[in-house]
């Protein structure tokens, strides 16, 4: 089943989060990083940070709060068990801190297909701001979906 191009422009609900240490450095460990800047405050302001910065990737989890983060595919008839991540970037505009309270909101801008429908993508940006309407960054993430009745 094509998934419907009606749902270009969508917005998707918003997700909260505060930033909390304890958070930050889990991540880090997670990831494997070493720096002490994400783990240690002392470092962190030794090197002209206010307090922990988030590492880089850490943004993708904001959406991540919501109780079923993938709902909004569900919603457009994908069956999840044919979902691949196919691509992440961000661009930056600030450096988010612990914290923070940051909002995403999320936007479905593209859907397309190849391979005659056997492949179909979902490209979604997300705005992520502090509360006070700060941007912090922007993300852009495509999932893709394999079509098991479609063959190219």
């Amino acid at each position: 089943m094509a998934i419907d191009t009606g749902a270009i422009g969508t917005e998707l609900p918003p997700q909260s989060l505060t930033i909390d240490r304890g958070r930050l450095r889990f991540f880090a460990k997670a990831i494997g990083e070493n720096d002490p800047v994400y783990t240690e405050v002392d470092a962190a302001k030794a090197a002209g940070y206010q307090d922990l910065p988030a590492p880089p990737t850490f943004l993708f989890s904001v959406e991540l709060e919501n109780p079923d983060p993938f709902v909004f595919l569900s919603s457009l008839g994908v069956d999840l068990r044919f979902v691949l991540h196919g691509e992440q970037s961000f661009t930056y505009h600030q450096i988010a801190y612990a914290g923070d309270e940051l909002v995403a909101r999320p936007r479905i801008v593209d859907i397309y297909s190849k391979k005659g429908g056997a492949l179909e993508f979902v490209v979604k940006e997300t705005a992520i701001t502090r509360t006070d309407g700060t941007p912090i960054a922007d993300l852009r993430s495509v999932i893709v979906v394999q079509n098991p009745g479609v063959t190219a």
